[in-house]
């Protein structure tokens, strides 16, 4: 799964096409639009609904809103919060799917393509996965009356798995933009964004450990912990999809 790929030029200068950049890039109307507002454009879309995703999250997070609100509005914000990731997720994969060699996706309209030699392909296909278990553990959790079997098996199961699946795809997002497991690339727009959505769903999955439902008692193993860790995930994604829209409309990466 190649990452970048240099090419000679006639005039001996050699060129770096880079995956992320292609795709973020594919088209002059990807750049279009000011930075901070451009709704015609499909990469600022993803920018404001991640943005709109992570801020309800985070808002749920907050001991005082859960205390304002009620368990269940507080849960329905999370759900809420979860339709935004999957819609952004759903362009993002799109957008790796157009940016497909035409051999690879001749039609440019199709969903279900298998293209397991993209690292990009991959790192969408699973953010996408991850984002409809959230769908599945924020909708279940509105539920009430749940016995503590189905709240494992419903809620933090696929909360887990939705954890597991951000991690794997902002994983092979960094090694994407680092070209390997590490880079100092501080001048790049798409290492701090990769590096913040890395760092978010790190901080996800310690909020899924800790808040791991026992399917006997339906104990939570560490309320505090778990809302802690969905408070710094979330703003680290708000992070992570603000730097989006300056990465949108540069006009050159740096080394």
């Amino acid at each position: 799964m190649a990452t970048f790929v240099d090419h000679v030029r006639a005039d001996g200068v050699v060129v770096r096409w880079e995956s992320r950049r292609h795709r973020k890039h594919l088209t002059e109307a990807s750049s279009a639009g000011s930075t901070w507002w451009a709704p015609k454009v499909r990469g600022w879309w993803i920018a404001v609904l991640f943005a709109a995703g992570s801020l309800l999250f985070a808002l749920g997070a907050l001991p005082w809103y859960v205390e304002a609100a009620g368990i269940y509005l507080d849960n329905v914000t999370f759900f809420a919060g979860s339709l935004f990731f999957t819609s952004a997720a759903f362009l993002t994969y799109r957008e790796a799917v157009d940016a497909a060699p035409a051999r690879l996706n001749p039609s440019r309209r199709r969903f279900f393509v298998w293209q397991p030699r993209r690292i990009d392909w991959w790192a969408t296909a699973v953010q996408l996965v991850g984002t409809v278990y959230f769908n599945v553990s924020t909708a279940s959790a509105t539920m009430t009356n749940l016995s503590a079997d189905a709240a494992h098996r419903h809620v933090w199961r696929p909360d887990a798995l939705g954890s597991i699946c951000f991690l794997v795809a902002s994983g092979l997002a960094w090694f994407e933009v680092c070209h390997g497991w590490f880079a100092w690339r501080p001048r790049s727009w798409s290492w701090w964004t990769t590096l913040a959505n890395l760092v978010g769903s790190i901080a996800f999955g310690v909020s899924a450990v800790a808040a791991y439902i026992d399917p006997v008692t339906g104990t939570l193993r560490n309320a505090q912990r778990a809302n802690l860790g969905t408070l710094v995930g979330a703003v680290c994604f708000f992070i992570g999809a603000v730097l989006l829209l300056p990465e949108r409309t540069a006009d050159a990466e740096h080394p």
